[in-house]
């Protein structure tokens, strides 16, 4: 089938395209914030506060804790100068005060923070003994002095969460809303032609007479589309071929029928006699597969009232003389042929009556489906038997002999007009007796307007 050149994107490049634009939308977003967001700042702590803070003043960005062991020494030479300015600001011996510093390769977000000596404006009288600008401690440390007899650590005051992890997060935020409508088209447009798809098959399993796809959309939807439409087309030619197929044969066979009940006319009576059963047993196969390929035909849908037609054929038994009891209930409304469930119905409830005597009708909603059960209080059937009661020209022989008629086509056609609405038909022994057949078909989805 040739598919219609159209002006549209590909599927796939429309997904590159939209994914490439989220990803750099991401990275722009980052190097924003690389650019506007300050870099975190390590705590910068001078001596004297840390001296203030062991001799027992409360500071808002140190903490002290007491009955902690004392810190380790750091090896590097500045932690080894800083811990004798210590030791001559506390008036201790070196021996009672020891200093840790952050190793380099553990600070925060890859940086070194360093201990450096850094102008701070003129030296303060009688500070740091000959030092001429005050030394600072940049990033973490840990101080410990011994006074009086009792080890002092000193550590820089920690929140949960900084100001600038405050201000990441709320870039991540702010990220995310951004990228949620790209991420939003993306998965819409995957979606939305694996629904289209779904539903279009659900609806063929139904009708085979319905609409086709439209082709529209990228070149690969099209593409989908024609290739779904021409595989319903030849489904359906399929199908009407081979009832045709089957209709005509049967047709067919009428004509050879009647010129040997012609001609068994002058035979002799023995031999018309023999034959005469035989004749009208492929008469009535003949008729009854004519109604099995009626049946199977697709007619025109509508919505209509399954309880309406129940009560139809079930009056038209009655009328007969048959025993049907039909139970009350709602309406149930489907999209439905209503010669073929005329005939799905005739097909349940004549079985019923004819080889049960009686037939009991409920009707009643489950879920999205109309479901049609239909129970008797006969013999059964050996559950050997139930699989294969659905099969076309199945008889069970044990239950229900030649001479009741029939030539097991009844639930073969209950089945297929089934099937053709999208439903299904099961068949059991009830426990107290005979059998039920579950009919179920698919409901709209929409009220009838």
């Amino acid at each position: 089938m040739k598919i219609p050149f159209r002006r549209a994107w590909p599927l796939f490049l429309r997904i590159f395209a939209v994914m490439m634009a989220t990803l750099l939308l991401v990275q722009l977003l980052n190097f924003t914030l690389v650019v506007l967001v300050p870099p975190p700042r390590p705590p910068v702590t001078t001596i004297e506060r840390i001296v203030a803070a062991l001799r027992g003043a409360n500071l808002e960005d140190l903490r002290r804790e007491p009955g902690a062991a004392p810190a380790a020494d750091s090896p590097h030479p500045r932690a080894l100068r800083l811990r004798q300015l210590l030791a001559r600001q506390l008036e201790l011996a070196e021996s009672d005060v020891r200093l840790h510093l952050e190793d380099r390769m553990r600070a925060p977000m890859g940086l070194a923070w360093r201990v450096e000596r850094m102008p701070m404006g003129p030296p303060e009288p009688g500070f740091g003994r000959g030092f001429r600008n005050p030394e600072i401690v940049m990033g973490e440390f840990a101080a410990s002095a011994r006074i009086n007899g009792a080890w002092r650590t000193v550590v820089p005051a920690r929140s949960e969460i900084n100001p600038w992890r405050w201000r990441a997060l709320l870039w991540l935020a702010v990220a995310m809303l951004v990228v949620t409508p790209f991420a939003w088209i993306l998965a819409r447009g995957l979606a939305r032609p694996i629904g289209l798809f779904a539903t279009a098959a659900e609806r063929l399993g139904r009708d085979l007479k319905s609409p086709p796809l439209a082709l529209e959309g990228s070149p690969e939807l099209v593409h989908a589309a024609a290739a779904f439409n021409e595989m319903q087309a030849r489904l359906s030619r399929y199908v009407e071929d081979r009832t045709t197929f089957m209709a005509a044969i049967a047709h067919d066979l009428r004509t050879p029928l009647m010129r040997l009940r012609l001609r068994l006319e002058s035979a002799d009576a023995p031999v018309s006699e023999a034959c005469e059963p035989d004749i009208r047993d492929m008469e009535q196969m003949i008729t009854s597969v004519m109604a099995f390929l009626r049946d199977m035909q697709q007619h025109p849908r509508r919505r209509l009232d399954l309880r309406a037609l129940a009560e139809s054929v079930s009056h038209h038994f009655i009328d007969l003389g048959g025993e049907v009891v039909l139970q009350d209930g709602l309406p149930l409304v489907v999209e439905g042929d209503s010669a073929g469930l005329k005939s799905l119905f005739a097909n349940l409830i004549g079985n019923a009556v004819k080889y049960a005597g009686a037939a009991q009708v409920r009707l009643y909603a489950e879920e999205n489906e109309a479901i049609i059960e239909v129970s008797d209080d006969g013999p059964g059937m050996p559950e050997e038997d139930l699989t294969r009661a659905f099969e076309p020209f199945f008889r069970a022989e044990r239950s229900r002999n030649r001479e009741t008629g029939g030539i097991g086509l009844g639930l073969a056609s209950v089945r297929a007009v089934a099937r053709a609405h999208g439903g299904e038909a099961v068949i059991a022994n009830r426990r107290e007796g005979g059998l039920i057949v579950h009919v179920a078909i698919p409901m709209p989805a929409t009220p009838p307007s």
